[in-house]
């Protein structure tokens, strides 16, 4: 039975891209070694702002946040937040999205600057292996993160576990990395794609509970790394209002995703931070920059 749309629903994690790399994907797979990795098979595949809509529709979701593509060129990073400020312009209340740059290039500080003008609710998805830096060489990415205290907007990073299976996109930010360069970056509001790489498991550990503080997790690819009580035992770690409800869409689907969620033996209480709340907070969705 659909549930119809409900206010306040929030998939916090989907990607999307252009209708040309959509329709033919083969020029990109060598322009972009990530892209090349993980898309090269036909059987992975892209999708429209209208098939995120459709599905949106199918799960009951409200709002659905894009990440931009870790592309390690900036030109190819200006592009897609390019299409991505006007698929929000075209869906708005529905679509939010975060701007993508190389946070190592001198050229990031500007290109936050300027798509967050053009309504972007934060910057990612980031991704060391992709990009080509190092989250243990905080020094080289500080010219962008300063840009984003000085906006107030919150930086996803993708995460990576230390042990278990291998699967395309894995990569190597793992929790010891991302501490790094967390204790560089106290003030900085913090999303840890993909459960952080187990971070909140470390969150046992009072020296990493105090630098965590600032963190936030999402629940993105979840059917990939862990089983689904992973939702009540996080909490049981960290408490309510710390994780996002994100699916990695289309890489899964949201109604199946969120139907899961729903009987993982979370506590009833905890679903509306889950499902929405939190994202909207450190989002501030609603708020986002009026556009001309």
């Amino acid at each position: 039975m659909n549930m119809g749309v409900k206010r306040g629903f929030v998939d916090a994690h989907t990607h999307l891209f252009a209708p040309e790399i959509v329709r033919d994907r083969s020029g990109h797979l060598a322009r972009d070694a990530w892209f090349g990795e993980l898309y090269a098979s036909p059987k992975i595949i892209l999708v429209t702002p209208e098939d995120l809509i459709a599905s949106m529709d199918e799960a009951g979701i409200q709002t659905s946040i894009v990440c931009g593509w870790p592309w390690r060129d900036m030109g190819l990073c200006r592009e897609h937040n390019a299409f991505l400020a006007e698929v929000r312009r075209e869906y708005p209340g529905r679509i939010a999205w975060l701007a993508i740059v190389n946070p190592a290039s001198p050229e990031a500080p500007a290109e936050i600057e300027r798509a967050v003008a053009q309504g972007a609710v934060g910057v990612g998805e980031l991704n060391a292996d992709a990009q080509g830096f190092s989250w243990e060489r905080p020094g080289e990415l500080e010219n962008a993160m300063e840009a984003c205290l000085h906006l107030e907007i919150p930086l996803l990073m993708h995460c990576s576990e230390p042990v278990g299976h291998a699967y395309p996109g894995k990569g190597t930010a793992t929790p010891e990395k991302i501490l790094r360069f967390i204790e560089v970056n106290p003030e900085l509001r913090v999303v840890a794609a993909h459960w952080g790489g187990g971070l909140p498991f470390y969150e046992l550990m009072p020296e990493v509970a105090r630098l965590t503080a600032n963190v936030v997790y999402d629940s993105a690819a979840s059917t990939y790394l862990y089983g689904f009580d992973v939702f009540p035992v996080v909490e049981r770690l960290i408490g309510n209002g710390r994780a996002m409800f994100g699916t990695d869409f289309p890489l899964l689907k949201q109604r199946v995703f969120l139907d899961r969620v729903l009987r993982s033996g979370l506590s009833e209480s905890s679903m509306p931070a889950l499902l929405g709340g939190t994202a909207t907070d450190v989002f501030r969705l609603g708020q986002e920059a009026a556009t001309t």
